[in-house]
């Protein structure tokens, strides 16, 4: 069970969706297999775009369950080839997940133009900046792409981070083996709005938008800190620097 006060539901949750009927199913399960700690609130009217770090596959799952428990719906901006599995891809698209594309600028705007819509109907949007599991050795953040800093500042909306921890003991990093131990820890830290008015205006400012980047990383950052009660690298992990590709498993770094 989440642990605080009880919480409101808002508007957007109190209407039937086809996640009740997912709620119904999975929310007592993870309540059951978890022992989940979830610090901080959500606020329960208007728009935001929520920026979670990114470690393990099941990292939506834990994130959604959270979004759900402090009264929002949670949706999405996830991997197009995820709607492409049959059930999977019918329930995304029912949800309302936003599909991106890799390395397709054509789709990646029309990704950003259905986010955009979502927010602009007083949605939370949820968007993993990393765009994809994190190479920090020990699972710390890397750097960030641009997607949700380029939406905030776009539209003037405000970005809230949000640190998960604990995720790796059910599916360590790269794995595809599910480790389901009764009541794992899961931690889940939702921080307050991230001040970027320093960038306001300029989404089509490259500096701007690499600076409004790096803040919200090193916020997402901070609040991982905490969670696990030790000290991330000052500098914000590159995979560049260190010879690897962002995007798919690298065989040469070991699993955590």
């Amino acid at each position: 069970m989440a642990r605080g006060p009880r919480r409101q539901r808002s508007p957007e949750k109190r209407r039937p969706t086809i996640f009740w009927l997912m709620a119904a199913i999975v929310v007592p399960f993870l309540s059951l297999m978890f022992k989940y700690e979830i610090r901080g609130r959500l606020p329960q009217t208007g728009p935001y775009i929520l920026t979670p770090n990114h470690y393990s596959d099941i990292d939506p799952i834990v994130t959604g369950y959270a979004v759900w428990k402090l009264g929002r719906l949670p949706r999405f901006m996830a991997k197009a080839s995820l709607f492409k599995i049959p059930v999977v891809g019918w329930f995304l698209r029912r949800s309302g997940q936003v599909p991106v594309e890799r390395g397709r600028s054509r789709t990646k705007a029309q990704s950003m133009e259905a986010a955009n819509q979502i927010v602009e109907m007083g949605g939370a949007v949820i968007v993993y900046p990393e765009g994809t599991l994190t190479r920090e050795p020990e699972m710390w953040p890397m750097r960030g792409k641009t997607g949700a800093a380029r939406l905030a500042l776009q539209g003037g909306i405000p970005v809230i981070p949000i640190a998960t921890w604990g995720a790796q003991a059910v599916l360590p990093r790269w794995e595809r083996k599910v480790r389901l131990r009764f009541r794992t820890r899961i931690t889940v830290a939702v921080g307050e709005p991230i001040d970027l008015d320093e960038f306001e205006g300029r989404h089509t400012s490259k500096r701007a938008v690499d600076g409004a980047t790096e803040k919200i990383m090193r916020e997402i950052t901070a609040l991982l800190e905490d969670v696990r009660g030790a000290a991330a690298p000052a500098e914000l992990y590159n995979p560049a620097d260190h010879g690897q590709s962002e995007f798919g498993r690298p065989d040469a770094e070991p699993k955590q």
